[in-house]
């Protein structure tokens, strides 16, 4: 098992990839992998030129599986605790970064997998994926960041996979909007870039400032929330980079007449 963390240049700063790399598991997270990716996680958020985070698993056959039923099995009233709490921690690290995270969801998103996918701000999925929440079926409720799926895919639905714990494939999670986009195996790669390049070209404070007003959102009260986004608006302008990029804005205009 290991933890990979690549990174390119474009647009205004750099996009980073994390990749799991537990491939004859499924990528399924055992307590070494959750501690590996806490660690890649905060390493990369220190990184003041990042634009934009990619996370994904190795191979073609899964993004993450779930957690380790082999170590779940072993697990007692004091270490489940200890187990969960650690993954949500995960889990918060990646809400909480301050650039757009992208779940490249390549395969089997099920239990954590689907969770993490959550976790992140964008999800695009290969037509292959498959989400679910499978932890009725092996005697425990699904939790932690399971609270998130009601905000994206509604009530009768989370409550449908958490209950049955079925499985739906990626047009199903497409058209239930947990995913953003579904494309072929073969163009996920060529999707994520275009999309981590249209990022990486919006104003960097910008974005991040845009990262702290959605995570007000989902704390405030509707007209608290409003005034957040005011203030937000205001503070831009305390900066250069409206000028710097609505004079980009207005060059490009000139440019195609």
């Amino acid at each position: 098992m290991n933890v990979q963390l690549d990174s390119r240049a474009t647009g205004s700063g750099k996009i980073a990839t994390i990749v799991y790399d537990r491939q004859s598991k499924l990528n399924s997270l055992n307590g070494a992998g959750i501690k590996e990716l806490k660690a890649a996680f905060q390493n990369v958020a220190k990184d003041t030129e990042l634009r934009g985070l990619i996370f994904t698993g190795a191979g073609p056959k899964s993004f993450i599986g779930g957690a380790d039923i082999n170590e779940l099995n072993e697990l007692n009233e004091k270490t489940s605790r200890e187990f969960i709490t650690s993954l949500h921690e995960l889990f918060i690290l990646i809400r909480n970064m301050e650039v757009p995270t992208i779940a490249r969801v390549n395969g089997y998103s099920l239990g954590a997998g689907m969770e993490l996918a959550a976790a992140c701000d964008i999800r695009i999925a290969s037509s292959t994926a498959i989400f679910g929440m499978p932890e009725v079926k092996v005697g425990v409720p699904s939790v932690i960041e399971a609270a998130l799926l009601p905000r994206l895919v509604g009530w009768g639905r989370a409550n449908y996979l958490v209950l049955t714990g079925e499985n739906i494939d990626a047009n199903t999670a497409y058209d239930w909007g947990f995913v953003e986009k579904v494309v072929e195996a073969k163009d996920l790669d060529e999707e994520i870039q275009q999309l981590t390049d249209i990022i990486a070209n919006c104003g960097p404070l910008a974005t991040r400032n845009q990262k702290r007003l959605i995570s007000t959102w989902e704390r405030l009260p509707l007209e608290k929330a409003i005034t957040a986004g005011i203030d937000s608006f205001s503070t831009a302008f305390s900066t250069e980079e409206p000028k710097q990029m609505m004079k980009l804005f207005f060059d490009r205009k000139k440019s195609h007449k």
